[in-house]
């Protein structure tokens, strides 16, 4: 097993960008492709992988414009189309037929559609805090259109004077403990001349144009064949009601749930208690 994470490059020609990676374990173990949430990158699974790694080659990426990974071009949109071809694109880098795919928070989103558009790939399918993309019940879409075109593309980048600023502001956003989610600032800033900056790219923050309707997620839904978990904070998560989850799990035709006591992030949390979680799903799976 390997502890200390390696740091990975993976060229994506096809795409004209590149992403990076962390992975742990022994190069020919089974794979488990990981994927971060918003605004993380792959230190979000630094506190569980090293414990999958005693079974598996675990493999977390950096989605596009988050930690190490390329920015999209400027005339480029984020979008979760973008993301899912990404990651499909760095699999075949990678030389990956058949593999488990482990997604948190927006890597579970993109995880979910990933596993809709390729069923062949997907061994295993392991969420948490996540069952497709956000919906829209349609009564903002108009208005939503118009402010996310009309919003400029370029943020101000604001500047911390050192990483323990940058975890604190970070922490005050999320509500997150400092513990969870130190790793994830570490990997997502860089340092400039006067203080540190966040290395994602500030047009991650910028609104979605369009988003899918909920008829369009059950439908997507449907099509994972793999056996799937779905691991569920409670209390429930305020953009995460478990209602709505519950019933896009009933789409999924092999899905078991299980709820954990603590925040938005369990597994930097709890990372022990996932992974005993993961590991019981992948072995009776």
């Amino acid at each position: 097993m390997t502890a200390t994470a390696e740091p990975l490059r993976i060229a994506l020609p096809g795409l004209g960008l590149d992403l990076a990676a962390l992975a742990w374990g022994d190069a020919h173990a089974p794979p488990l492709l990981a994927l971060h949430g918003w605004l993380d990158n792959a230190a979000s699974f630094a506190a569980l992988a090293p414990l999958l790694a005693v079974q598996y080659r675990v493999i977390a990426l950096d989605l596009p414009g988050h930690g190490h990974s390329a920015h999209l071009p400027a005339c480029a949109r984020y979008d979760l189309a973008l993301f899912v071809t990404a990651v499909h694109a760095a699999a075949c880098a990678l030389r990956l037929t058949r593999f488990r795919l482990l997604g948190h928070s927006l890597g579970g989103a993109v995880a979910s559609l990933y596993a809709a558009a390729f069923p062949a790939q997907i061994a295993q399918l392991a969420l948490i805090e996540a069952l497709g993309p956000i919906a829209d019940d349609g009564s903002a879409t108009l208005q939503r259109w118009r402010d996310a075109l009309a919003m400029p593309v370029a943020k101000s980048v604001r500047v911390f004077s050192d990483v323990e600023q940058a975890l604190a502001a970070r922490c005050r956003s999320t509500g997150q403990q400092p513990g969870a989610i130190r790793a994830i600032v570490e990997r997502g800033l860089r340092p400039q001349h006067d203080g540190w900056v966040w290395r994602s790219d500030a047009r991650l923050t910028t609104a979605t144009p369009l988003r899918m309707a909920e008829s369009q997620v059950h439908a997507l839904l449907a099509g994972i064949a793999a056996p799937a978990w779905l691991l569920l904070a409670e209390p429930e998560s305020p953009y995460l009601p478990h209602a709505l989850l519950r019933t896009r799990a009933a789409r999924v035709p092999h899905l078991v749930i299980d709820t954990l006591a603590g925040g938005h992030h369990l597994h930097g949390e709890q990372p022990a208690r996932v992974a005993a979680l993961l590991r019981a799903f992948f072995r009776d799976a």
